[in-house]
């Protein structure tokens, strides 16, 4: 006898979240190469290079000594000293170790920040494109995410004018990235300052600092101490499937941050911490290599790609990404993105993926080999003749 079939709801706000096209391209890249294709991936923001040996020996260590316990919900102390001591070495800012909250990854954290500051229908102002999962996250737990419109030249980046003339009385915060993802843009000392000055919090996702690779690199820190700052260790040490994340919070804002955590993340992997102070100690002779090798194909893979008629108008300068203009080809970029990696075997990800003004849009990442980015780009441009949208 076959059971009969229970209908099981899902909730709206389950059903508000949208897909996350980036990871959905890398999906189907991967039955393609399941299937026995050759896939090269520029779709994802993952590091090529192996967590550094420090980090490893680190955890390793922890885990034989017993550290596999919970730890202090806002994160163990001596990871917590650890990030304040970098902030104070890097930036020449004080931070108190009791304002860092350190989980798993900066996703959850942002779950818990926006969770904290947000009641129904309070906003959060957005620069349009941006990382695709930030509006999820504050529609999630009753936000509206406001998108701002942002300009080409500026790199996308927000200014600030912009934003006070876009606040309302329900806005709450704004949110940049710099550097950015999607676009490899960064934002110059006194262009932070001027958002610092703007009279709501800034939240700063500074996941890619330790990638910027002209100018010198500022934190929000540096301007203000009523802003709040998401940071980890994915990117800069190839720690990705580490999750290790912190948020440095204002001191009013903290407790409510704690008690979030406390209730629904209890506390980050404790030997995973363990690594996470070994990469802040020990790792900066690597990381600096790893940064020489990304500088090293950002100045390769751009004018490879503007050869093949993509705009690309301001180089990127952090991060490893460069969001490139194919308007000319599709205003459809997802469209266009499936069809190149159907035809190609070369995994893009969708400008609209990052908001409507990244419509047209194609998001290359170069955290891939120089060799692969290479044979990438041939078979584009070998796709593009076939095409007709590159003139021999």
């Amino acid at each position: 006898m076959t059971p009969k079939q229970k209908l099981i709801p899902v909730a709206r706000r389950a059903k508000a979240v949208t897909p996350f096209l980036a990871m959905e391209v890398m999906e189907r890249a991967k039955e393609l190469e399941a299937a026995g294709r050759d896939v090269i991936y520029l779709c994802l923001g993952e590091p090529d290079f192996p967590t550094p040996q420090p980090v490893i020996d680190a955890a390793r260590r922890a885990m034989e000594g017993g550290e596999t316990t919970y730890t202090h919900s806002l994160g163990r102390l001596d990871l917590r000293r650890e990030i304040a001591a970098f902030y104070k070495r890097r930036y020449g800012v004080d931070i108190d170790p009791g304002q860092v909250l350190v989980s798993s990854g900066t996703s959850p954290l942002m779950l818990l920040l926006f969770a904290s500051l947000l009641n129904d229908g309070d906003d959060v102002i957005l620069p349009d494109p941006s990382y695709a999962c930030y509006p999820n996250f504050i529609r999630f737990v009753g936000g509206e995410a406001r998108f701002l419109q942002t300009r080409l030249q500026d790199g996308f980046q927000p200014r600030a004018d912009d934003v006070l003339n876009f606040m309302t009385p329900k806005t709450r915060a704004l949110l940049i990235n710099s550097p950015s993802n999607p676009t490899g843009s960064t934002l110059s000392g006194d262009e932070l300052e001027a958002l610092a000055d703007l009279p709501i919090p800034v939240i700063s996702d500074e996941i890619y600092h330790g990638l910027t690779y002209e100018g010198e690199e500022h934190t929000i820190l540096e301007y203000t101490s009523d802003a709040f700052v998401l940071g980890g260790f994915s990117k800069a040490y190839a720690m990705t499937g580490w999750r290790l994340g912190y948020l440095i919070a204002p001191q009013q804002s903290i407790r409510a941050l704690q008690t979030l955590q406390q209730n629904f993340l209890i506390s980050a992997n404790n030997f995973v911490q363990a690594g996470g102070i070994a990469a802040l100690r020990d790792c900066d002779e690597t990381v600096a290599k790893m940064r020489a090798a990304y500088d090293e194909r950002r100045k390769h893979i751009v004018p490879r790609l503007r050869r093949l008629g993509l705009g690309i108008r301001k180089m990127p300068t952090g991060a490893f990404y460069v969001l490139a203009d194919a308007r000319h080809i599709s205003g459809d970029s997802l469209a266009l993105s499936k069809e190149i990696l159907e035809q190609t075997g070369v995994a893009v990800t969708a400008g609209i993926d990052f908001g409507a003004a990244g419509e047209g849009f194609l998001r290359f990442s170069y955290a891939n080999s120089l060799e692969n980015i290479d044979m990438a780009i041939d078979r584009l441009e070998l796709f593009f003749k076939e095409k007709g949208w590159l003139k021999a």
